[in-house]
C-alpha cells in the first residue's frame, strides 16, 4: 500500500441505520449497513429503540467493514463522523465510538454533516458514473429534508430552497400509513405507481414563494380524498392501489420539479444531482433524465446504495475534510439540527 494513500473509516448513526465503511483515497473498499426491523411494528423510527440498537450493533458492523475491506486498524489514517443532523440518541452513539476510536489509535477525527455526505457522495469513484463539475445544482431529497443546493465546491454549498413542513419522504410515508402500507412506505409507493396511471387522480400543489417547497397541504389532501371515497365504496384503496399510488407520487414529483427546474434557470445551472433517500425512486430518476435531455442538462444520480444512509458518504465526506485540515476535538458533540 502506497504511503500516499488516504484510508478513512465512516461511521453514520443519524436514524435507524448502523454503519460503517473504509475509504481508500476516493474508492470504497467497503460499505456495511445495520438496519433496525424493531421500528417496522410501530409504524416509524422510535428513537430510543433506534439508538439502543446502534448501541448493538456499531462495534460488529465497524469490524465487519474493516475485515471485508481487507485492511488492519493500523493502516486508517482517519474517522470520520455524522455530527448531525439526525435523531440525538443515534448520533450521540456514532459520536461516542468515533471519539474513542480516535483516541485509541492515535488518529484524527472529522465531523460530518449529513445531508452534505449525501451531495459528496457524487464524488466516490465509479467507473460508470461521471462526477459533477462545479458548480452544480441538486436537489437533496430524504424523509426528513427537502433542499434545494447550489454546490459551488466541496465545502462551499448554499441552500436555495428548503421545505416549510413536511420533507419530500415523508410525504411518502405518510400518505403509505393513509393507504395502510406497511413502513417503511415510500418504496412500496413506488413499486406500486409503476403499475398504475399517474393521472388518475388530482391532488393538492400547494403554491409556494420562491424555490421553497411544502408537502404538508398534499398529505391533508390525500386524507380527505381517501375518506370520501372509502365512504362510498369501503374497497376503494384495495381496488385502486396502483393508481392512487401513481398519482401521488406523481405529484410529489411534479412539486419537486416546479422548483427545480427555475432554479436551474435562475442560477444558469446545467449541471444537475439528486440525493438522499427518495432518490431511489424509479419516477424521480426517470423525470431528471427526460428534463435532462428535454433542457439540455447534464445530470448525476448516485448508485441506489448512496442513496439512503450510508456511511460511504460519511467517509467521502471525510476525506474533503482530512484533505483540508477540518479536524474535530474531543470537546465536540452530536448535534440534532445542523445546517449546510
Amino acid at each position: 500500500m502506497s504511503k500516499k494513500d488516504i484510508i478513512i473509516l465512516g461511521i453514520e448513526s443519524s436514524c435507524d441505520d448502523t454503519s460503517a465503511a473504509i475509504l481508500k483515497n476516493e474508492t470504497i473498499l467497503s460499505n456495511e449497513i445495520a438496519g433496525q426491523k424493531v421500528h417496522e411494528a410501530y409504524g416509524g423510527v422510535v428513537p430510543e429503540l433506534a439508538s439502543r440498537a446502534h448501541q448493538q450493533n456499531i462495534i460488529p458492523v465497524v469490524d465487519t467493514a474493516i475485515k471485508k475491506a481487507g485492511i488492519s486498524k493500523s493502516d486508517i489514517d482517519a474517522v470520520a463522523f455524522t455530527r448531525g443532523p439526525g435523531l440525538l440518541g443515534s448520533l450521540i452513539v456514532g459520536t461516542s465510538f468515533a471519539k474513542a476510536f480516535s483516541l485509541a489509535m492515535d488518529i484524527p477525527m472529522i465531523d460530518v454533516n449529513h445531508m452534505k455526505a449525501h451531495i459528496l457522495a457524487h464524488f466516490i469513484d465509479d467507473e460508470s458514473k461521471d462526477k459533477p463539475n462545479f458548480p452544480f445544482l441538486c436537489l437533496t431529497v430524504s424523509g426528513g429534508h427537502t433542499q434545494l443546493v447550489v454546490v459551488n465546491d466541496y465545502n462551499d454549498m448554499e441552500v436555495v430552497g428548503t421545505t416549510r413542513d413536511d420533507a419530500a419522504g415523508e410525504a411518502f410515508d405518510k400518505t403509505a400509513k393513509l393507504l395502510g402500507l406497511p413502513y417503511p412506505g415510500g418504496p412500496l409507493v413506488d413499486k406500486y405507481a409503476q403499475l398504475g396511471n399517474p393521472d388518475a387522480f388530482s391532488f393538492t400543489k400547494p403554491v409556494v414563494d420562491g424555490f421553497d417547497f411544502s408537502f404538508s397541504g398534499l398529505k391533508s389532501n390525500v386524507l380527505q380524498f381517501l375518506q370520501k371515497q372509502v365512504k362510498q365504496n369501503p374497497s376503494f384503496v384495495e381496488d385502486n392501489l396502483c393508481d392512487i399510488c401513481a398519482s401521488i407520487q406523481a405529484t410529489i414529483i411534479d412539486i419537486l420539479f416546479d422548483k427545480l427546474v427555475p432554479a436551474a434557470v435562475h442560477f444558469n445551472i446545467r449541471e444537475i444531482a439528486i440525493s438522499g433517500g427518495v432518490s431511489a425512486n424509479s419516477e424521480l430518476r426517470t423525470r431528471l433524465e427526460k428534463e435532462a435531455i428535454k433542457r439540455g442538462w447534464k445530470f448525476h444520480i448516485p448508485k441506489f446504495e448512496y442513496c439512503t444512509d450510508n456511511a460511504a458518504m460519511i467517509a467521502i465526506a471525510g476525506r474533503f475534510g482530512y484533505l483540508s485540515g477540518e479536524f474535530a476535538d474531543q470537546g465536540i458533540s452530536a448535534q440534532a439540527r445542523m445546517a449546510i
